[in-house]
């Protein structure tokens, strides 16, 4: 079947791509290749994948409607995965703009499309900072989520609510995804994996929010694809009164404090770090922490990747690419 997956050249987006065509499926790609972060490494993941006779890109904007109508007419996709968004809770309060162009605009346009070409499964991204001022743990996808604390996070509990919406309205089967956290090769510059790392190798001193005191659900990228693959494969049904719409977090199930995470840097780079204590961040929350019971009862997801062993993996290839 031919799929689309939006967001081709992010760094989710690449690894699923790599899945997918490693699998036989064709693969349609699209990005706008938006210069958030270094665009270089954008097409870096892009080279990677035009080694695959089963991935086509093309650059599109999902903002821009008619060129994203052209794409459904010409490829008449089975099934969409859109991971395409504007990221960052951090960005997201000093620029609003293109959050709202793509999580929002860009979605809509997204599911307009599928209602049209009676697309057989839509899989979006959300993500965990919906859950904004949460205090119970572990996350649950029947906690309340109206409370975001990012212009990111409320786009994000957007795009779940026009998702329900459209998947009762036109029956369009629908999946979203929660995603905590994720980190590992070819990963985007503004997360924190990337910071630490390139400061301790530098011998940098390294920034540490909240003063340490936070801990987070880190999941490795290929538990996630993983994840991702499974959930594509069952879309849900309508049930009397229920829609085709389902909610799922995808992570570890397994917070780390930030302390042990830099830890593992350490010992995966053979450098000490030096710590930069600083308060918290606007827009930031504490701690994280997946329940992942409805997504392993649904697809038997596990991930097996532990934080040592996918910070060991990202270490080894930052070295490689950076050099």
């Amino acid at each position: 079947m031919t799929i689309l997956v939006t967001g081709a050249a992010g760094f989710i987006g690449y690894h699923l791509c790599q899945r997918l065509a490693t699998d036989g499926h064709q693969v349609v790609g699209i990005d706008n290749l938006y210069p958030y972060y270094d665009p270089q490494l954008k097409q870096d993941r892009l080279n990677q994948l035009s080694h695959s006779e089963n991935f086509h890109f093309i650059e599109i904007d999902i903002a821009d409607r008619a060129a994203l109508e052209s794409a459904f007419s010409q490829h008449q996709f089975s099934s969409v995965i859109n991971l395409a968004a504007q990221p960052g809770v951090r960005y997201s309060i000093e620029n609003p703009e293109p959050y709202i162009q793509t999580n929002l605009v860009g979605y809509a346009n997204i599911l307009e499309c599928c209602r049209h070409h009676k697309i057989k499964h839509l899989v979006y991204a959300s993500s965990s900072s919906v859950y904004g001022l949460n205090e119970k743990m572990p996350y649950s996808e029947d906690d309340r989520v109206d409370q975001p604390i990012s212009l990111y996070a409320a786009t994000k509990k957007s795009g779940e609510m026009l998702s329900y919406s459209y998947a009762h309205l036109y029956g369009i089967p629908m999946t979203g995804l929660r995603f905590f956290t994720v980190y590992g090769p070819w990963g985007r510059p503004d997360m924190a994996i990337f910071k630490f790392t390139r400061d301790i190798l530098s011998g940098k001193p390294i920034d540490v929010y909240n003063h340490g005191k936070q801990s987070r659900d880190f999941t490795f990228i290929d538990d996630i694809v993983e994840g991702i693959v499974r959930v594509l494969a069952k879309p849900p049904t309508s049930s009397t009164g229920t829609p085709p719409h389902r909610v799922f977090n995808i992570g570890r199930g397994q917070p780390t404090p930030l302390m042990e995470f830099i830890t593992a840097i350490e010992n995966a780079t053979g450098e000490s770090a030096s710590l930069n204590m600083l308060p918290a961040q606007p827009g930031d929350v504490t701690d994280t922490w997946a329940d992942t019971a409805n997504l392993f009862g649904a697809v038997g997801y596990q991930p097996q990747t532990t934080v040592s062993d996918g910070i060991d993996q990202y270490v080894a290839w930052f070295r490689k690419y950076y050099q």
